[in-house]
């Protein structure tokens, strides 16, 4: 014979139940902040990699030394202006094409700039790679 479980039983039950669930939800808290803290060190990793491919001076710079060129270089109100411009989206500008007689009011469009140089940034793959090899 199976006894019924009563209403103060149930309660208990449910206390443990949201009890393991506040368990469970802490543990995969700590693991997507684990997880964030992962990733945020393979990011500086690929971009400090970037940074001294481009200027090598760099790995020779004590902490101190790179704190001020942090300091002269990335706090600045031009850094913020550019990180912004970059953030923002642009539209991507219609190509009209022109008939070849022009009104008095007609204003040419400034051409489209090619895309920076790329030789010596290194890709994803490339970085990774590298990162694996220090």
């Amino acid at each position: 014979m199976s006894k019924k479980k009563t209403t103060t039983d149930k309660i208990t039950d449910v206390d443990e139940q949201m009890k393991q669930l506040a368990e469970e939800k802490k543990a995969l808290q700590k693991k997507k902040r684990e997880e964030e803290l992962e990733e945020q060190k393979q990011r500086c990793h690929r971009r400090g990699i970037k940074a001294e491919k481009q200027y090598p001076e760099l790995a020779t710079l004590t902490e101190e030394q790179f704190d001020i060129f942090a300091k002269k270089v990335l706090f600045t109100e031009q850094t913020k202006t550019i990180i912004s411009e970059i953030l923002t989206p642009h539209p991507t500008p219609s190509r009209s094409v022109k008939s070849p007689s022009k009104s008095k009011g007609d204003i040419d469009e400034p051409p489209i700039a090619e895309p920076p140089e790329t030789e010596g940034v290194l890709d994803n793959e490339q970085l990774t790679t590298q990162g694996n090899e220090l």
